[in-house]
């Protein structure tokens, strides 16, 4: 009789990111509440070393990307079969933290990882509009780096701290379907990337 574990196909790997640097970050929740309703073969592990990446600067590039935070970035992106990226929006736009953070992974001395790379963008605010234009300010960027910036279902949480129980939970129905939505439209991209 045939090992089924052994021919069974291991689970797409996603990396998400939260483009928050707060401890308390709603975007970081709605990463979490994707890593918990993905389905057993969507593999989705969160990013927390956003704090450790440097400033990017030409003139130290290669030392940087040589060890250290950016490397280990690099890596994760590149072993990853898809990005999620949960940004909050800061005037009008995406956090310089997460810019500066793409600005290092679509460097060719770490291997310009993103380059190719199915990526989808949520992202919550506790204001009134969600999060649309820094969502469109991210797809912008993500389209410079090569990204395969996937359209579809679209995740533009506002009043985002209603959303969430006390324990960091998220409870809003309308909020986990249009989550499952794009879980589901991550795995469908990653099994064709």
């Amino acid at each position: 009789m045939p090992d089924s574990i052994s021919h069974r196909t291991p689970p797409c790997r996603v990396i998400a990111i939260a483009g928050s640097l707060r401890r308390d970050s709603i975007n970081r929740l709605l990463l979490r509440a994707a890593a918990e309703m993905a389905p057993t073969d969507l593999q989705v592990d969160v990013y927390d070393g956003l704090t450790a990446i440097p400033m990017f600067d030409e003139d130290s590039e290669k030392f940087m990307t040589a060890t250290g935070p950016v490397r280990a970035l690099a890596a994760q992106v590149s072993a990853a079969d898809a990005v999620l990226i949960a940004t909050p929006e800061y005037n009008h736009s995406i956090p310089g933290v997460l810019k500066n953070a793409i600005d290092w992974l679509s460097r060719g001395s770490i291997g310009d990882v993103l380059a190719g790379k199915p990526v989808a963008v949520i992202g919550a605010s506790t204001g009134r509009w969600g999060t649309r234009l820094a969502q469109t300010a991210l797809r912008q960027v993500l389209f410079a780096t090569g990204s395969v910036v996937l359209s579809g279902p679209a995740v533009y949480l506002n009043n985002g701290a209603a959303a969430f129980d006390a324990q960091g939970r998220l409870i809003d129905p309308a909020t986990r379907a249009s989550l499952g939505h794009v879980l589901d439209m991550m795995r469908r991209a990653s099994v064709t990337h």
